[in-house]
């Protein structure tokens, strides 16, 4: 890649994401309120694609090797109310308001435990 082309990515008005070899995209998702961290995931095109048409989260599942829409079996929804990009476009950071919880677990957040003493604590114990 250029210089220009780099300073254009970097500085310039164009959304150009920056998929990975494999396509891919790390998307970190925030509450849009609290500004909690809720989960990581990744999108392919297809997902930014789906996600900025309908202003609901849709991801790529790698386990799946598909796209999908969170909380599509679930009902808990992201409904999404900014995407911004880091510098060089290569990850994203969406904030959201979640219906329901994010986490497949049940959980607010995928982030409900913390590393403590070498352990791992669950957050409220």
């Amino acid at each position: 890649m250029s210089s220009r082309e780099t300073a254009l990515r970097e500085q310039g008005p164009a959304f150009l994401p920056k998929f990975d070899a494999a396509g891919l995209l790390t998307a970190v998702v925030v509450d849009s309120r609290s500004g909690e961290v809720l989960m990581v995931a990744y999108m392919d095109e297809a997902a930014l694609a789906a996600t900025l048409e309908t202003g609901f989260a849709h991801f790529h599942s790698r386990s799946r090797g598909r796209l999908w829409k969170k909380g599509e079996s679930s009902g808990h929804v992201l409904s999404v109310d900014e995407i911004r990009t880091d510098c060089d476009q290569d990850a994203l950071v969406l904030r959201a308001t979640p219906a329901g919880p994010t986490c497949h677990t049940g959980a607010r957040s995928c982030f409900y435990r913390r590393l403590e003493s070498g352990g791992l604590v669950r957050d409220g114990t």
